[in-house]
Order: structure tokens, then sequence, then C-alpha cells
């Protein structure tokens, strides 16, 4: 049973309903989302909302981030706050567990990472100048505090910083390392920086964490992660959001037509 269970949209003020994010279509539609399965898709072309739905979820939900800084704060999501708090979420037990990460947020996040890394060690090496003539008690005291730190990151990176893997690489390792058992996890696009190899190596992450009671709302352009077994896919169209199956989604008709014959698609270019 998913840990969240639906979203209800209280009625919008008359003087908010010109305003962004209020005007988006979607919004007309939209009484109540009911989530029924572990694994939740948000589908559908460039700007029908499904990322500032999904954001207005992180808000009201009040989710840990991964790359960015807190939901409260974080200036890109100021109007997806002003969108939450018409938002009414049911809960069959409410978690404090997991994070919500947009894609584009990894990559500040690995080279904050990167730059912290890089800032230890040259304190650990300023430690052994300054030291150099004191005890090895004295260092190790010096120390400890930095050794630490960087210790529990080379842990939680297999031994290096993020930096010592690809994009891809290192954006499964950071999914990996912050897994917990019965957690919610909001991923906006997620597929942007894996490889379809990749993108099934994300898909048996998401298995392995369903089975330890963990809850995913996604929002995807990928045939490849939509695919995912038992999967509840929700189309965002003209402003209205439906259940759909995979089959009968435009990306995946898309793209078995164009990988079947892609001359056809580029001939004209």
């Amino acid at each position: 049973m998913p840990h969240l269970l639906s979203i209800n949209l209280r009625e919008i003020p008359q003087r908010l309903r010109g305003q962004y994010p209020f005007n988006l279509p979607l919004l007309r539609g939209l009484e109540e989302m009911r989530f029924s399965a572990p694994v939740t898709f948000f589908v559908g072309e460039n700007g029908t909302g499904k990322s500032t739905l999904l954001e207005a979820l992180a808000c009201a939900a009040e989710m840990i981030t991964v790359g960015s800084e807190s939901v409260k704060t974080d200036h890109s999501l100021v109007h997806a706050r002003e969108l939450a708090k018409y938002l009414r979420l049911a809960w069959t037990k409410r978690t404090r567990r997991g994070f919500f990460l947009r894609a584009e947020d990894f990559f500040g996040y690995a080279k904050r990472q990167n730059e912290l890394r890089a800032e230890m060690e040259s304190d650990l090496r300023e430690i052994e100048h300054e030291y150099r003539e004191r005890s090895e008690y004295a260092k190790a005291l010096a120390r400890m505090s930095t050794s630490g730190q960087l210790g529990d990151m080379r842990r939680r990176y297999g031994g290096g910083g993020l930096d010592a893997y690809s994009h891809g690489e290192s954006f499964l390792t950071l999914f990996q390392s912050r897994f917990v058992p019965d957690g919610l996890y909001l991923l906006d696009e997620p597929e942007a920086p894996l490889s379809p190899l990749r993108q099934l190596a994300l898909i048996a992450a998401i298995k392995e964490m369903e089975t330890q009671n963990g809850q995913f709302i996604i929002a995807s352009h990928s045939p490849i992660l939509m695919a995912y077994p038992g999967a509840e896919i929700f189309h965002f169209s003209e402003g209205r959001i439906e259940r759909a199956r995979f089959d009968d989604l435009e990306h995946v008709r898309l793209m078995r037509d164009f990988l079947n014959n892609p001359d056809a698609f580029l001939r004209n270019l």
C-alpha cells in the first residue's frame, strides 16, 4: 500500500485563478488523484504541468531535497509553494523518509560535494604541515573531525567522490547511497543523465526499494522507465490528467515507430 494515498485540490480563490501556476489548464480538471501502486509516472509533453505538480507535491509534503536548498526556501520553487498551499494530502502512513530530486539539481549537488571533499583534503594537508613538529597524538586529534567527515563521504560513494564516476554512474551512486526503506521518492526526469543501460539499472534499484516499502512518483519522458512492471501512469494532456496504459502512450508509439523505421522520420531533414 503506498504511503501517499491521494492528492486533493482545494478550491482556488477567484483572485488567483489568472496567475501562474493557478492558471495551468490541468488544475481546472484536478479534483483528486489517487495512488494505488508503489510506482507512479507523470507523463506528458513539456508545458503540461507535470513537473509543477510534482514540485508542489514536494513542497506540500515538506520533502527533503537532494542537490538544492530546502523546499521552504528554494527560490525556484516559489510558485510551487503557492500551489502547495491548496493541496490536501491523504496518507496511509505519513513518512518523513525519502527525498525530492530534480535532474538539473543533481549536477549542482555533485559539484558542491566534490568542492567539499577538495576542501577537506586541503585542510588535512595544512594540518600535516602545521603539526609537522608535533606528536602523532596531537596530529590525530587535529585531524579527527575532518578525517571522519571525509571518511564518511568516501564510504558513501564507494571510495571516491562523485567526480570519480561518469554523470550516469554518479547519479546512480547518489540514488543508491540515499535510498532508505519506507521512503517516498519524488523524481523529476531522472533519466536525463542516464544512458539506456543505466536507466535499466535505475529500474532495478527502484524495484529493490519497492520490496522495502518504497513509493516513487516520477515525472518522465523515458519509455524505458515508463515500462516499469505494474506502474501506474497518469497522462497529462490538454488540461486533463487521465490514467493511461503503457502501450497507448504517444511517447511509446513514437519511439517504436522511429526505431522500426528511422529513415521515415529523418529523410526530410
